[in-house]
């Protein structure tokens, strides 16, 4: 079982800085950041970019790899985005994660601040299938074109091309039959949320569902349920995985019991959301991570 930690981007670096340190210090396998132009309730405060605090990361750590928890195309277009992510993979000499998934609505902040489109969910989806099929492209061909309905591009250069190949991995976001059906086919990894739940036994069970799921599209294309990494956002659920050293043990537990092979947690916070003791991440770290190493 591997282990992975978010750090919200909300910090001056000076005060971010020694987390993502101490996250490879810890014993975490990665570490991630959300890539949003402003979230939920935090909207209001402090925000910083996840692309730049990536690169600042992974200049101060060298082993753990690290990855944007997601990225969507809400705010971007593939071909300065795989640029970006050249560079990054450069820079962090190979240990980049690109999670990617579809977005939220118009609604949310991204899209509001953006005044973008209205989208159905079926919109939605599609968008995101272009868009993942356009960064797999991108990266791993130079003089890459591409004639969509939401982007386009003609003969774009990827040189020097990133580090790891043929690409980067991709992580994708899925939670329905179609986003499934698109990690099956592009995924190193697949990552879910859940499908809500009142309580940590009713999540449980969605998850359960997902699992079962995602097991039948990968048979759908053809490949190993054996040949891609399973995340799961510990978070999502009602129960906050860090509040306690035993919820954190329970929510790993129910995860190797699911078959997951990684699970993410999120760094606590003074307040909500993720609101608990850093005393809890450090017990985890010394007590718990050494023994699913």
């Amino acid at each position: 079982m591997r282990v992975g930690i978010v750090i919200l981007p909300e910090d001056r670096w000076w005060a971010a800085e020694p987390k993502w340190r101490a996250a490879e210090e810890y014993g975490f396998d990665h570490a991630w950041t959300y890539d949003h132009l402003g979230w939920r309730t935090l909207v209001d405060g402090p925000w910083f970019s996840a692309i730049p605090t990536l690169t600042a990361a992974a200049m101060v750590t060298s082993r753990i790899r690290l990855g944007t928890f997601v990225a969507s195309p809400v705010a971007r277009h593939p071909v300065p985005f795989m640029r970006e992510l050249n560079t990054l993979d450069d820079v962090s000499d190979g240990r980049l994660v690109l999670g990617i998934g579809a977005g939220v609505d118009h609604t949310h902040y991204d899209g509001a601040v953006l005044a973008a489109p209205e989208l159905t969910p079926k919109q939605r989806v599609d968008r995101f299938t272009e868009f993942v099929e356009a960064l797999d492209g991108l990266l791993m061909t130079d003089k890459f074109g591409f004639d969509g309905e939401y982007y386009r591009a003609r003969e774009a250069r990827n040189l020097p091309g990133p580090v790891q190949r043929p690409r980067l991995p991709f992580v994708v976001a899925a939670n329905g039959p179609r986003t499934m059906t698109l990690a099956a086919r592009f995924g190193a990894g697949w990552v879910t949320t859940g499908k809500g739940g009142e309580t940590a036994d009713e999540w449980w069970a969605g998850i359960k569902q997902l699992t079962e799921v995602f097991d039948q599209r990968l048979d759908a294309v053809g490949r190993d349920r054996a040949s891609i990494q399973r995340f799961v956002s510990l978070d999502a659920s009602p129960v906050f995985s860090l509040s306690s050293v035993e919820a954190f043990r329970d929510a790993v537990g129910r995860a190797q019991e699911l078959g997951f092979t990684d699970v993410v947690s999120h760094w606590p916070r003074s307040s909500s959301p993720y609101e608990g003791r850093e005393a809890v991440l450090e017990q985890v770290a010394s007590d718990v991570l050494p023994e699913l190493h």
